[in-house]
């Protein structure tokens, strides 16, 4: 929850070396995923890739929800997910980076299962784009639920740059696993929702006019402040209009 405050945010020179080094080690830890993923990338000659796929309704196909982000079918393949992953991992795990650290696995895990359940028998699953649509969906929700400045902020960017992947959950370009986008995205929105609460939310400024709507009597402050909701002019009133009277009509016999 928000703590109201009349006193100006914390921007000490210790608390701006805290973000620096959270944001800094959300882009190491995803600039080190994005280098496993091309590692990975350029071994996939030395190993059937096939046998570490999702195969949907398979048993042996189960194994691929585990290592199946992992493994990509292109070089265009893994480097459009990997600057997805750079972005939203660093967005997420900078700004909520207790809640992303324990989504991630429920985002790893649908992505599989979606592309499991829903995909065609026979068929072969595998790139890491189920993931990279959880961690979209995970921030852009996370911005609806927790409504701060930052969440907000951060919501928009993800929607800015891949607001394109509220499309890409429904069959629409063949060869595309729909299917294990669609479970990374509802893995990210139960993941925001269950998470929601787990990163404190920072000090609300508290300004002059809420404390006199609530009777108490707020210091004199030189600091500039948005005025009061009522106070702010509103450029165009809705024309008066004469309503109807529905009338009885009495009983004639």
């Amino acid at each position: 929850m928000h703590l109201p405050t009349p006193e100006a945010l914390p921007d000490t020179p210790e608390q701006r070396k805290a973000d620096k080094r959270r944001w800094l080690r959300a882009f190491n830890l995803s600039l080190g995923f994005v280098l496993l993923l091309f590692a990975v990338f350029t071994a996939q000659g030395l190993f059937d890739v096939a046998a570490w796929t999702v195969q949907p309704w398979s048993v042996e196909g189960l194994l691929g929800i585990l290592t199946a982000p992992l493994l990509h079918g292109s070089f265009e393949h893994v480097a459009a997910n990997a600057s997805a992953l750079l972005m939203l991992g660093t967005l997420a795990g900078g700004l909520y980076p207790k809640a992303t650290i324990r989504a991630l696995p429920l985002l790893w895990l649908g992505s599989g299962l979606g592309a499991w359940l829903l995909g065609d028998p026979g068929t072969r699953h595998l790139g890491a784009s189920g993931l990279t649509h959880g961690l979209m969906f995970l921030v852009f929700v996370l911005g609806l639920l927790r409504r701060d400045r930052a969440s907000i902020a951060a919501a928009m960017l993800a929607f800015m740059f891949y607001g394109g992947m509220l499309l890409t959950i429904l069959p629409r370009e063949p060869g595309v696993s729909w299917q294990a986008h669609l479970g990374g995205a509802v893995a990210g929105v139960f993941a925001a929702w269950l998470l929601r609460r787990t990163d404190p939310l920072a000090p609300r400024k508290r300004y002059s006019w809420e404390d006199e709507e609530e009777g108490t009597i707020a210091p004199l402050s030189d600091e500039l402040e948005p005025p009061r909701p009522d106070d702010v002019p509103v450029l165009w009133h809705r024309p008066s209009t004469t309503r109807g009277v529905v009338r009885r009509l009495s009983d004639k016999s």
